[in-house]
């Protein structure tokens, strides 16, 4: 799949997220996992079986997205696929785990609502 990620370089303060074009995006139509540093291409490479609510197909452009950035910003990748992401957890816990959390969290920020 051809990818849609562009690097941004807008100079200047940013007042949040939304001032981001979809094309920094992993996820551009979801506009999750923005990709605009070395940094938030790591992240989006270990939260990548994380997100919720997105169908292969975005995956797979998701994936070629995290690839163009990775290369872009000198971040090494091991993976060819994107399958093979989030396939070692490092923290012990399942995979049906880490999707039952990702879930809740997702409601939490639906919803507004903090544990106190």
């Amino acid at each position: 799949m051809k990818p849609t990620w562009k690097p941004h370089e807008k100079h200047g303060e940013l007042s949040g997220r939304r001032d981001l074009p979809d094309s920094v995006f992993a996820f551009p139509k979801q506009r999750k996992e923005p990709l605009t540093d070395a940094k938030h291409v790591r992240n989006a490479i270990a939260r990548f079986d994380q997100t919720i609510d997105v169908a292969d197909a975005d995956r797979e452009l998701a994936f070629a997205n995290i690839q163009e950035a990775a290369q872009h910003y000198g971040v090494d990748m091991t993976e060819t696929d994107w399958t093979q992401l989030g396939r070692s957890p490092h923290t012990g816990r399942t995979a049906e785990d880490r999707r039952e959390s990702a879930r809740k969290a997702a409601e939490t920020r639906k919803t507004g609502q903090r544990d106190a």
